[in-house]
Formats: C-alpha cells, sequence, structure tokens
C-alpha cells in the first residue's frame, strides 16, 4: 500500500541520517535537536512506533523499540515543552505499551510521567509550560502574555494523565488533571467562551483571546475524548464540552458570502475572520461528539463538521499544490487563502487529512477517502524529496521551496490518519480507542478492559 511505503521511506531515511535526533533534515541529510523537548532525544521514534506497529512494518518496529531499550536516556537538563513532551513522547509511549505490552515502554511512560509533575507546583495547581526535566524548575513562556499559562497546553494532559494513574496506580496524575479541571470549571467564562491565556497564580484570565486553533484547540479536544475514554461516565467533560461548543457556535461560527462554514477567531468581542491549519481538527471532533445528542442535535452537528471539512478541503484545493497553508482568511473578497506570505507554509501537518478520517468513520461518504487520496498525491509530488519528506513554504506554487524539515508528527498523526482512512473501520475502533492529539491511540475504559489489547 502506497501509504505504507511513504511511512517505510520517511522511517529509513530517518534512521539512515538522523537516528536518535528528534527530526530528519532531509535536504542536508543529517538530524535536527531543537529546544522543544529539553535535552530528551528520539521524538520521530517515539512518535513513529505506534504507526510502524499499525502498519506491520515489523522490523522497523524493531529497530524503533530497541532504540527506546538502548538508547532513550530520560536524565536530561534542560527546558522541555511541559505540552509536547506530554503529547509526543507520554502519548507515544501509553500508545506502544497498550498496543503491544510490552513493559519498556509502560516504565519510559512512568519515569518521565514523574519529571513532569514539578511543573504543577503552582499557587493553582495549573502547570507552567516549561520544565527543566532535570532540575525540576518551571516557568511559563517568555513570549506568553504576563507569566499565563496556554489553554491548549494545560488543557491536553487529561487523558495521558488518567492512564499514567491507571498504569502505576499512584493517583497523583489524575489528581493534577481533575485539578485543573475545577480551576476551569470555576473560573468565569466571557460569554461562556475559554480564553487562551491563563495566569497559574491568580487563577484568572489573562486576556480575551479565543482561538479553536493553535493555543485552544486540544483543550476542547480533550473534553469529548474524556468523555468517550471514560466509556461515557465522565459525565461533567461532556457537559463542559456542550457548553463550550454551544458558546463556540454562537459567537465564532460564521459563513462567507461564498458559502463556506469557518470558525473565526475572537479578541476581546472583536472577531477575526481567519482560520488555522490547526483549528481544522474541528471538522472531526464535531462529528465525534454528535453521537450522543438527541437525533437533531446529531444532525445539526454533523452537518457543521461536514461544511467546516469541506471548508478546510478548499484550502487545499485553492492552492497550486494542493496542500493547504497555515491559515487563511475570509475579508475582502478571499476565501479560504493565506493572503499573507508569513501563512502560505505547509509543515506536513495533519489536522485536515484527521477530520477526513473521523468524517469517514462516521459517514462512509467516499469524498472522504478521494479527498484523502488528494493529499496523498500533493505530498508525493511536492513533499518528497530524496531523503524524505519535508515542508514547503509556500503552497501557493508548484515549483515550491523546502523547510528541510521531516516533522515527527508527519509519522505520528498524517501518515497514520491516512493509512486508517484505507483501513478497514475495525483497526483501531473508535468504540475501544482514543486518539490522543499527537495520533496516538489511548485504551477506552471499558469496565472489562485488559491492557493487552490488539489492534486489529
Amino acid at each position: 500500500m502506497k501509504i505504507k511505503e511513504m511511512m517505510k521511506f520517511a522511517w529509513d531515511n530517518y534512521k539512515q541520517y538522523a537516528l536518535g535526533k528528534n527530526e530528519l533534515r532531509p535536504l542536508t541529510k543529517n538530524g535536527h535537536i531543537g529546544n522543544m523537548f529539553g535535552g530528551l532525544r528520539g521524538a520521530t521514534v517515539v512518535d513513529a512506533l505506534d504507526t510502524l506497529y499499525i502498519m506491520e512494518l515489523e522490523e522497523e518496529f524493531q529497530e524503533a523499540k530497541t532504540w527506546v531499550e538502548k538508547s532513550f536516556d530520560l536524565n536530561v537538563n534542560g527546558e522541555a515543552s511541559l505540552f509536547e513532551v506530554n503529547i509526543r513522547y507520554i502519548g507515544g509511549l501509553l500508545a506502544a505499551y497498550y498496543l503491544t505490552g510490552e513493559e519498556v515502554f509502560k516504565s519510559k511512560a512512568l519515569e518521565l510521567g514523574e519529571k513532569l509533575l514539578p511543573a504543577f507546583n503552582t499557587p493553582t495547581g495549573i502547570p507552567r509550560g516549561v520544565i527543566n526535566l532535570g532540575s525540576g524548575m518551571s516557568w511559563s513562556w517568555g513570549w506568553a502574555s504576563a507569566g499565563s499559562s496556554i489553554l491548549a497546553e494545560f488543557g491536553t494532559l487529561h487523558l495521558e494523565f488518567l492512564h499514567l494513574t491507571e498504569l502505576s496506580g499512584n493517583p497523583v496524575f489524575a489528581e493534577k488533571v481533575l485539578n485543573i479541571r475545577k480551576v476551569l470549571k470555576r473560573v468565569e467564562k466571557p460569554q461562556g467562551l475559554y480564553p487562551n491565556f491563563l495566569s497559574p497564580v491568580t487563577g484568572n484570565w489573562v486576556q480575551h483571546h479565543v482561538s479553536i486553533g493553535g493555543l485552544g484547540d486540544s483543550f476542547y479536544e480533550y473534553l469529548i475524548k474524556s468523555w468517550l475514554m471514560s466509556d461515557k461516565k465522565d459525565s461533567e467533560a461532556k457537559k463542559m464540552y456542550d457548553d463550550a461548543l454551544e458558546a463556540i457556535e454562537k459567537h465564532l461560527v460564521k459563513k462567507s458570502a461564498g458559502g463556506l462554514t469557518y470558525i473565526a477567531e475572537w479578541r476581546g468581542g472583536i472577531l477575526d475572520h481567519k482560520m488555522g491549519h490547526l483549528a481544522c481538527f474541528s471538522g472531526g471532533m464535531i462529528a465525534l461528539g454528535a453521537e450522543h445528542g438527541g437525533e437533531e442535535r446529531k444532525q445539526h452537528y454533523m452537518d457543521l463538521a461536514a461544511e467546516i471539512t469541506n471548508t478546510c478541503h478548499e484550502s487545499y484545493v485553492r492552492s497550486d499544490t494542493k496542500l493547504g497553508p497555515e491559515a487563511f482568511r475570509f475579508d475582502a473578497g478571499t476565501e479560504a487563502m493565506a493572503t499573507r506570505l508569513s501563512e502560505r507554509y505547509y509543515i506536513l501537518r495533519p489536522e485536515v487529512v484527521e477530520s477526513y478520517l473521523y468524517m469517514w468513520r462516521l459517514t462512509h461518504d467516499v469524498k472522504y477517502r478521494q479527498w484523502g487520496w488528494e493529499v496523498v498525491k500533493a505530498l508525493e509530488k511536492h513533499c518528497r524529496v530524496e531523503a524524505g519528506f519535508s515542508g514547503i513554504r509556500d503552497v501557493y506554487t508548484t515549483v515550491p521551496t523546502h523547510d528541510n524539515m521531516q516533522q515527527s508528527f508527519f509519522l505520528a498523526e498524517t501518515l497514520k490518519y491516512l493509512y486508517l482512512l484505507f483501513c478497514e473501520d475495525d483497526v483501531l475502533s473508535l468504540d475501544d480507542w482514543v486518539f490522543n492529539t499527537e495520533a496516538h491511540p489511548l485504551p477506552v475504559n471499558h469496565s472489562n478492559f485488559k491492557a493487552k489489547a490488539s489492534v486489529q
């Protein structure tokens, strides 16, 4: 299968030129470490484990597992993003453990989880965004508004931390994330919306910028997924999700002159009519959450999900490469296109194909497979280079400049979602698995659930 071949190509080149570094730089054929993971290495290895396993790339999976056993060092010193380490490393290790039952993945996940706990030592228990994995010192991102924590970061720990408690028997992980939820329930929401910045000291919003794209996105996703992962027992999460979605629909969902439904951003009551690629996960999320109203509500949300997914597809179709830009606008006669150069790049992001997968699984409308195949062809044509896959700097030119970066999430998410789009529904069935925001599958907590679950 083509997508399996793409995964093998991405992995083989990473292994040859960058094994142990965080990402492959495919044009210069070397590795990149970056400063997001605080001295941790092998981000691509950990992100790729479950995809290799699901695709039955057995030899490659063994190579990755061996690296984790022999070379993955957690005794590091450096500034790590709590959010990125959680979704990529902890999520990747947990999924690999649940798929294979191999103890090494569980023990590494728990050991790394312990190192993240000092970030929660704040007056409110809302964690700071950056932690030194060696010293346990934590602080807020320099660029974040007035020492605040970011909604999408502290709101995207819940799924993984519940599993850390489940596997370790140590309640501390669950307590940390349940406390975050308590703070968020208590704080006043302007118009029912959740702004993107919250002070970990006072527990108040720092400014009123609301976005379903970056900074806000996966908080909403983890509310509905917390409910699904609890086998629909966590009614608090469901209610928070329903209320948030209602406010989003009331204040942020708009229809363009050309009839495209999009989700705008909100700055203190003023709308910015732009949608980021990251916000394109929301079609899939809304479809996933639609199951569960009455028939009329369900149809309403399935329609909304289909409209948003269609808008994101339009952002791909309207570009010369048939890949979508980082952000696209709806103003001054422009629809679903990037206007400024700084928003025209595509870095192998998964959110649009993620929504295609959910829409396919929940409707079986064949157009979603066709749309997915358009992306496969575009990736092959414009992003595949001699030694891997690279992002491109401008989707509106067919002679693209490559950015020389094969992101780890390309292997974790983009290729996994594309592969699953063409699989039978029982491969990682949505009844039994919930994907974390890095596409790492975590098991639904059916009361009869056994840790060693098989993929098929």
